[in-house]
């Protein structure tokens, strides 16, 4: 990133979507540590890979507030700033609907997802798949894995290279790791 572009960090107003995420401190992930840490990791491999469009970042911040909070005041991201609409707008995109299995949500974002709710939901899956190391479930790191390889990698092939490449390695490692402890076969 140039300093030009960190430059362009420097006037953008997070603070007041942080402030809104840390509704979600002390929730738990299945997938390993907690839903604040997840939004604030999930940002920065946006900002790894150069992805600072604020709309974007801001979203980031917040992108399961909507999902993991019962009864969250949508509102309060209507009304954060002047980009308000523009980042709610975005998390819903990326928010699963409450009738809407697992697969049927991936496939819409792939379908009809804007460019930047497949860069969202890539780098949100960069950050659980990174924390499906601290995973102890079989089933699950395979089952996550598989979803990722079969959604997810798709989805990144369409906006980022880079983070394609990351998420295929992480696909890779899961793989090896899963088939290194896969339990014995029962008769």
């Amino acid at each position: 990133m140039t300093s030009n572009e960190m430059f362009s960090l420097g006037g953008m107003h997070l603070a007041p979507y942080i402030r809104l995420a840390t509704n979600l401190i002390g929730k738990t992930r299945e997938g390993g540590g907690n839903m604040f840490r997840h939004q604030l990791d999930t940002m920065s491999i946006l900002i790894d890979y150069g992805h600072i469009d604020p709309v974007l970042l801001k979203a980031s911040v917040v992108h399961d507030v909507l999902e993991d909070i019962p009864n969250f005041n949508h509102n309060l991201l209507l009304q954060n700033d002047f980009e308000g609409r523009a980042v709610y707008d975005l998390v819903v995109e990326v928010t699963r609907l409450p009738n809407e299995s697992k697969p049927e949500f991936l496939s819409r974002i792939l379908r009809d997802g804007s460019k930047n709710a497949k860069i969202l939901k890539t780098a949100d899956r960069i950050s659980n798949m990174i924390a499906l190391g601290f995973v102890v479930s079989y089933e699950f790191i395979g089952r996550y894995t598989e979803e990722t390889a079969r959604y997810i990698l798709p989805i990144a092939a369409q906006v980022d290279a880079k983070m394609l490449q990351e998420l295929e390695s992480l696909v890779a490692s899961r793989r090896k790791y899963l088939e290194a402890i896969r339990p014995p076969e029962t008769a």
